[in-house]
């Protein structure tokens, strides 16, 4: 993969990117009903191909906050036309890499010495590059190292970017105003976080040792001698990505073993840290042949408030089908349903609410479920493709959530999304859930 030599840095030289872009996508739109008019086989699906291309080139030249951006997008398949959601996914780890005269200027300001002054070797080459930073593998007395290396710019490009990213996310997938002015708020704050590798080494280190119990699961060590605030560096973990591992084909057993093991990781933190690993994507889990899983990137964690927790956790609960009261206090309180909306909407809003609260929670119902079930993945995305096409819900000018909702629900998609792809059969039996209801 070629690398880069630089990132634009000034507002100016971003926005002129995206701009560009803008009139490549024009340009695209032009020439696809010129071709459809002499090639009545081309399809919107040829479109979209030419379109992803174009914005992904952009956003993987941009980097930081635009390319987090396509990558949190390509973790819902049902969001995107599949070109799009292909094409994003690569931001989960193949960006283009950095060239190695910038690593070592990174390591210089910070450091004030060069990588191969503070480790035996270094690989010049990244062997992951991703949406803030990239890694290298280096070595030092014998042990192996993985270094993460933020590109340069990035924290201080977040809240421009967002901005020239928000129309966007309007026009391209006609989202709500509302709720893009709310949910980028949240994406801000959670973004400029992720760029702060001070934070996440405290994190990494409070985080991996409090999980530690969980069976299967394994973390890295950090080491804050050789980690600044630009800089993370932590132990080598041996294994693969999700795409390799099911690559080998593994047998069900283990699927099923790490599955549980990704279960448990996430019920142990949403219920009794309160504190996620928020960014569940396959770049940021190493996967092992023996049933192993290692966790590698705590950048991305959502504390969870308090009062938020006990009102969605409430929609866990299978009995409060049957109890419309308490069901539509629920939903006032995330928002979903406000007392100024119109009977009718509330009527509908809370049908499809319900639902939805219904199709999501199946996993946690019974204590025992099969994610390799195509046919509930079918019903979700059926469902949210249904909802996006409903007329209250494509017209509505309020926000229908809270901005807490936007990591969790996120955690929980890509959770599922990769319980999905293991085809995993497992426990989901919580002491959470049965201590709550």
């Amino acid at each position: 993969m070629k690398e880069q030599n630089s990132i634009p840095a000034t507002k100016v030289e971003r926005a002129a990117k995206f701009i560009k872009t803008g009139v490549k996508i024009g340009t695209n739109y032009v020439k696809h009903y010129a071709l459809k008019a002499v090639n009545q086989a081309r399809t919107q699906e040829d479109l979209h191909q030419d379109n992803a291309e174009d914005i992904y080139k952009t956003l993987s030249e941009l980097k930081g906050s635009a390319l987090k951006v396509a990558q949190m997008m390509s973790m819902d398949k049902n969001l995107l036309p599949k070109a799009y959601s292909e094409k994003f996914q690569m931001a989960q780890y193949a960006a283009p890499p950095l060239s190695y005269p910038l690593v070592v200027k990174t390591f210089q300001k910070y450091f004030h010495k060069s990588p191969t002054e503070i480790f035996d070797s270094f690989t010049k080459e990244a062997v992951n590059a991703a949406s803030i930073g990239q890694v290298h593998q280096a070595t030092k007395n014998g042990k192996k190292f993985a270094v993460k290396i933020q590109y340069p710019g990035v924290a201080d490009s977040i809240r421009s970017d967002l901005k020239i990213v928000k129309p966007f996310a309007i026009n391209l997938l006609q989202l709500n105003e509302k709720e893009v002015d709310l949910y980028i708020e949240e994406v801000e704050t959670m973004l400029l976080s992720e760029t702060d590798y001070e934070l996440e080494l405290k994190r990494s280190i409070e985080l991996s040792e409090a999980c530690k119990h969980i069976p299967n699961i394994y973390f890295p060590k950090y080491y804050p001698e050789y980690s600044c605030k630009r800089i993370l560096t932590m132990d080598w973990l041996e294994g693969m990505h999700l795409d390799k591992f099911l690559a080998a084909n593994p047998s069900q057993e283990i699927c099923n073993q790490i599955g549980q093991a990704l279960w448990d990781f996430y019920d142990f933190q949403i219920h009794t840290l309160r504190a996620v690993h928020a960014d569940p994507h396959p770049g940021n889990f190493i996967l092992s042949l023996d049933g192993k899983l290692g966790i590698i990137d705590f950048g991305c964690v959502k504390i969870i408030p308090s009062p938020y927790y006990e009102q969605y956790f409430t929609l866990m609960d299978k009995d409060i089908i049957i109890n419309r009261a308490k069901m539509e206090k629920t939903f006032k309180a995330l928002n979903f349903i406000y007392d100024d909306d119109s009977q009718e909407e509330q009527n509908v809003l809370f049908e499809i609410f319900s639902q939805m609260t219904a199709l999501l929670g199946k996993p946690f119902y019974d204590g025992k479920f099969d994610f390799g079930n195509q046919e509930y993945f079918q019903e979700v995305f059926a469902f949210g493709e249904e909802v996006s096409k409903n007329p209250i819900m494509k017209n509505s000018k309020k926000p229908r959530g809270v901005k807490d909702a936007l990591y969790i629900n996120r955690t929980y998609f890509g959770l599922y999304s990769i319980l999905n792809q293991l085809k995993a059969n497992i426990s989901t039996y919580s002491r959470w859930y049965e201590k709550s209801f």
